[in-house]
């Protein structure tokens, strides 16, 4: 039987903008009752997101850990994919680690699912994450193209649709809306 004190894992996913926004609503919701938070970054790296700099200042409740190697393919990145692999496995290892460790209420795999897709780690090593987690632990997964393993086995899955984006019409990212 679960109980409201179970947690739940949570997935936002889809081609819409916003499912790292959702996951840092999350977050902030979770901070203003208490709770520890980690965010594990498994494809953006150290470009300037506005977001980062805010989540800074919720520290020690906000643990940010990014271990990326950059968005795969765009924004000027040529990388070669064994760099991505590896930074990925990186952050893997990471959130592993912190959900054995069970030093946080909520853990935000950020992008872990556009990483699934992308080959860069196996769909079956997010499973077992999954079902390693310490049963009171929320465990949130964003990023596009969420592998169907990943879904079935979440308690809540919103999926962002694009309806209209500035981008399709060449207007560049703005600071404080897209970063």
């Amino acid at each position: 039987m679960n109980t409201n004190d179970d947690g739940l894992v949570i997935v936002y996913t889809g081609a819409g903008k916003g499912k790292t926004t959702a996951a840092l609503g999350l977050c902030l919701r979770a901070v203003g009752h208490g709770n520890k938070v980690g965010l594990i970054q498994f494809i953006k790296s150290d470009w300037p997101y506005g977001e980062m700099e805010s989540l800074k200042q919720l520290r020690p409740e906000v643990e940010v850990m990014i271990l990326g190697a950059g968005c795969i393919g765009i924004m000027g990145d040529d990388k070669p994919i064994e760099e991505h692999r590896q930074a990925a496995r990186m952050a893997l290892v990471e959130a592993q680690q912190a959900v054995l460790s069970d030093r946080f209420d909520v853990l935000i795999l950020d992008e872990i699912n556009i990483a699934v897709h992308l080959g860069l780690f196996e769909v079956d090593e997010v499973c077992d994450l999954i079902a390693s987690r310490p049963k009171r632990l929320d465990l949130v997964l964003t990023g596009r193209q969420a592998d169907p393993k990943i879904i079935a086995l979440a308690d809540l899955v919103t999926e962002m649709k694009e309806i209209k984006h500035p981008f399709a019409s060449g207007r560049m990212s703005k600071k404080g809306i897209d970063h």
